[in-house]
């Protein structure tokens, strides 16, 4: 895990000096291999909305740490919080998305808002969300999960949407 972690660290300095060097629009195309872990991710958020215990349940791995706003745990209590429905978001808006292939292990940063119905109100939580993945017998599986939260004030909207 230790590994992970360090691995994670130098992707996020390396990430953020060469977004900071690189012209808008001049951004290389993801190759296939990102692409897939690309749209797994985007099923993830879906799953996740959708309280879709069973398909999370192949995605994530038995080992894999799950560090949210509350605290972080492992992939069982991340399921059963899940299913219980102690995650009230109802979406999450990816605003950008970037991932980075270091053999067998992805690495992806989101930027993100997370969408949450609390009565007829809806709170948006924005959060950099950094995903790692293990690519074991041709299928990826996560690794980790980690929300950090961002300087962005959170929106308030009141009604029903």
């Amino acid at each position: 895990m230790k590994k992970v972690f360090f691995a994670l660290f130098i992707l996020v300095a390396g990430l953020q000096t060469s977004n900071a060097q690189t012209p808008a629009g001049t951004q290389t195309p993801p190759t296939k291999a990102e692409q897939e872990v690309l749209d797994l991710s985007k099923k993830k958020w879906r799953w996740m909305a959708d309280k879709n215990v069973d398909s999370l349940s192949l995605l994530f791995d038995a080992k894999a740490m799950f560090v949210h706003m509350g605290g972080s745990w492992g992939t069982e209590r991340e399921l059963d919080v899940i299913k219980s429905g102690n995650i009230h978001y109802k979406k999450a808006e990816v605003y950008a998305a970037s991932v980075k292939l270091f053999g067998n292990t992805a690495i992806l940063l989101n930027d993100i808002d997370l969408v949450a119905a609390l009565g007829s109100n809806e709170v948006i939580n924005p959060f950099m969300v950094t995903e790692v993945y293990i690519k074991e017998n041709g299928k990826w599986k996560m690794g980790s999960l980690t929300f950090s939260k961002l300087s962005r004030p959170v929106k308030m909207q009141t009604g029903k949407k």
